[in-house]
């Protein structure tokens, strides 16, 4: 295949939601088919479900039960339904250059594929990994990384976590962010959008993305906000997001008895609000409403939303542990120990009493300039080809 060939690439995720693999993924998709090849997303859909966000390229969506019986039996369904939907385009004659899953749901229906001799190699590309209760969803997880021809990483952390832990030699492959999307210019929608999320204005507004989750350490964040709070009564929590695969209800409840033990509840007029999931159109304008988007996390694969945050003018917290502590500085954000209330707590007193609109926008500038899209594709395509040409003699002599 020439160099300058156009690839027919497919890429997997794991859902329709706005979670950052699907992010990412879809990010990636746009770039991909900017640059001439030809990409479709894959992804799984209840009945009534659609992509979240309208992409440039080609999408299947494919069709899961709504609501299996637990995280095992779903992960499960989804993996077969992978297996049968890509399956079946192969067995019609559909080609793909590449296979390339951001998940471990893709990961073990492609390598169903590729056990089955339908494929030749995957590409899996590795955000985090999770500690699951059920040995079936670690076989998985590790299976899905395994048995990948290539395995790619958004960061060092997790890069070298798989070279140390599990013997894999990944490649690191940096994420985007779109600054054309993403920006401080305030638009005159921003006030709609506050109004019909029930946000007041008169006191600092604190955002987290990602919602209720133990990743995310949200009730630490809301024990931190309290003591915020306590200085400024104005202040409000905004928690956005949390559409997720995963069952982190008692995690949710170990957050309710927290608001509860303050005296709080969550909604317009409250020190808390849980928006839930954010339409995509609203997203840059919900940064722009922060005052200080906090993202104290106890794991992250990347954290794209430092990146957005930061090119939308919001000052950042976040976690002083890798991979935030590869890719940013002081300047770019107040850190925290994320272990430590009172140290989030500081740091959000520092983002908020040190904001200073042109240090932001420099760090956006700066971050922007190594982490951009285009970049990313063509670094993918650049790997995407090396492993082709590494398969090409085996493939060669086996015919």
């Amino acid at each position: 295949m020439r160099d300058d060939a156009s690839l027919r690439i497919a890429l997997l995720t794991h859902s329709v939601n706005p979670r950052g693999g699907v992010v990412h993924t879809l990010e990636l998709a746009n770039a991909l088919q900017a640059a001439g090849h030809a990409v479709t997303v894959f992804a799984p859909a209840a009945p009534g479900q659609r992509l979240f966000r309208e992409t440039a390229c080609r999408v299947s969506l494919v069709p899961v039960a709504g609501t299996p019986r637990d995280l095992v039996a779903m992960v499960r369904s989804r993996i077969d339904a992978f297996t049968r939907q890509l399956g079946g385009l192969l067995a019609r004659g559909e080609h793909f250059d590449v296979w390339h899953t951001h998940d471990s749901i893709g990961g073990n229906a492609l390598a169903d594929l590729q056990a089955g001799r339908h494929i030749e190699g995957f590409v899996r590309t590795v955000h985090h990994l999770d500690h699951f209760d059920a040995p079936q969803l670690m076989h998985w997880q590790q299976r899905a990384f395994e048995a990948a021809t290539q395995v790619f990483t958004v960061s060092r952390l997790w890069r070298e976590h798989l070279a140390d832990v599990h013997g894999i030699a990944a490649m690191q492959v940096d994420n985007g962010v779109d600054m054309a999307r993403f920006s401080p210019r305030a638009q005159p929608e921003d006030a709609g959008l506050a109004h019909r999320l029930g946000i007041e204005a008169g006191g600092p507004i604190v955002l987290a993305m990602g919602g209720v989750e133990e990743r995310k350490n949200t009730v630490r964040l809301l024990q931190a906000f309290a003591q915020l709070h306590a200085t400024q009564p104005r202040a409000r929590l905004l928690i956005a997001g949390g559409v997720s695969l995963l069952d982190h209800a008692a995690y949710a409840r170990r957050f309710d008895e927290a608001l509860a033990a303050l005296g709080w509840g969550a909604g317009p007029g409250q020190p808390v609000q849980l928006l839930g999931a954010i339409a995509d159109a609203d997203m840059p304008g919900l940064y722009r409403l922060a005052d200080v988007v906090a993202m104290p996390s106890t794991r992250e694969g990347f954290g794209l939303v430092v990146l957005e945050a930061l090119a939308s003018g919001a000052p950042v917290v976040a976690s002083r542990i890798a991979p935030f502590t590869d890719h940013l500085n002081d300047a770019d954000v107040s850190w925290a120990d994320p272990l430590s209330v009172p140290s989030i707590a500081d740091a959000l007193a520092h983002a908020l009493h040190t904001r200073d609109a042109q240090r932001t926008a420099t760090s956006a500038a700066r971050l922007a300039r190594r982490f951009s899209w285009p970049a990313s594709a063509a670094r993918h395509v650049q790997l995407y080809r090396a492993g082709l040409a590494q398969r090409a003699p085996a493939l060669a002599q086996a015919a």
